[in-house]
């Protein structure tokens, strides 16, 4: 089953290390299967880690083929990688090329091309990376069914 993903800007006044309180509105990735299900879930989700009051801001698609996550406690930023696949049409033997954003949890830069590469290794496209950038999202959830009482 594909995913489909929602982005979701929470936003709420948050209290900073030197103590003062400060709005801030937060962006977030939700499996769901539609907008009202993605508002529903982040509010859950975000609900047990803010005091007070807070509001989804925004909610948008976002169109992620795949994501490569890890267990990594170094590992906590999300990097945006643009990945242009390169094919063949046999017909008239010219090159096709499609592209495909996809998602990686690394610590920086670097790692997030190592582990985009190892998560690529089973792949038989040949593909190229058009742009690797740090997206802002803080966290990731995943559906996870209901379990019943």
């Amino acid at each position: 089953m594909m995913n489909e993903w929602f982005e979701c800007k929470v936003k709420y006044e948050r209290t900073m290390d030197d103590g003062k309180v400060k709005k801030v509105n937060e962006p977030y990735l939700v499996d769901a299967l539609s907008f009202t299900e993605a508002e529903e879930r982040i509010i859950e989700e975000r609900k047990h880690y803010m005091s007070g009051e807070f509001q989804v801001s925004d909610i948008k698609r976002a169109r992620y083929a795949e994501l490569f996550e890890t267990d990594d406690e170094s590992a906590d930023r999300w990097f945006k990688v643009k990945l242009t696949f390169i094919t063949l049409d046999e017909k008239t033997g010219a090159e096709k090329k499609t592209s495909q954003n996809v998602l990686v949890q690394a610590a920086d830069l670097r790692d997030a091309v190592k582990r985009l590469d190892e998560g690529m290794k089973s792949s038989m496209m040949d593909y190229v990376i058009s742009s690797v950038a740090e997206s802002p999202l803080l966290d990731v959830y995943h559906y996870t069914p209901k379990q019943d009482a």
